[in-house]
């Protein structure tokens, strides 16, 4: 069961920031760095973890994973609709992050595509047929020249995990 989200400290926020660097840095080593004991980075870390702060994960790079499209999808949706909508998008497994934006779209949907037909299919045949969608508007990436995995890690979907977090409020 995981704690309430932790409030993070300075100390807490130079872990984050070595662990961003190097995930396999040890905690010896991020101790020394920070001039306080292995136990309490060890602690930190653990407390960081189990209230969901931060979660140590591998990152796949995009490059290496087949050559798949990454595809934005700006959506419009109804007044009153922006709740209903994010979460039905959102529990689409192909949708890897999902934006609720202020600005020319309502939402910005983000995904990893194999083919421009599984594009169409979802953004076409399934996200503009949802009740409370006004316009789709997709944008499929050509080239990538940045990509920071510590910003947003966007990977494809693996085993049956649901979808986390929740939707905004309208």
């Amino acid at each position: 069961m995981k704690s309430s989200p932790p409030v993070l400290d300075a100390l807490d926020k130079r872990i984050v920031d070595l662990l961003t660097v190097d995930a396999r840095v040890s905690n010896r080593q991020i101790a020394a760095q920070l001039g306080v004991t292995e136990g309490t980075i060890r602690g930190r870390i653990s407390r960081l973890e189990e209230g969901g702060a931060i979660r140590l994960t591998a990152v796949t790079n995009v490059a290496f994973s087949g050559a798949p499209k990454v595809v934005l999808i700006g959506i419009l949706a109804q007044h009153g609709e922006l709740r209903a909508v994010s979460q039905k998008i959102a529990a689409m497994p192909e949708i890897r992050a999902l934006i609720v934006m202020l600005g020319r779209f309502d939402i910005l949907a983000v995904g990893l595509f194999d083919a421009l037909e599984d594009v169409i299919e979802v953004a076409n045949n399934r996200i503009l047929a949802l009740p409370g969608v006004r316009h789709v508007e997709t944008s499929v990436a050509v080239k990538t020249l940045k990509y920071d995995f510590r910003a947003a890690k966007i990977t494809r979907r693996t085993g049956s995990a649901r979808p986390r977090g929740t939707a905004p409020k309208d």
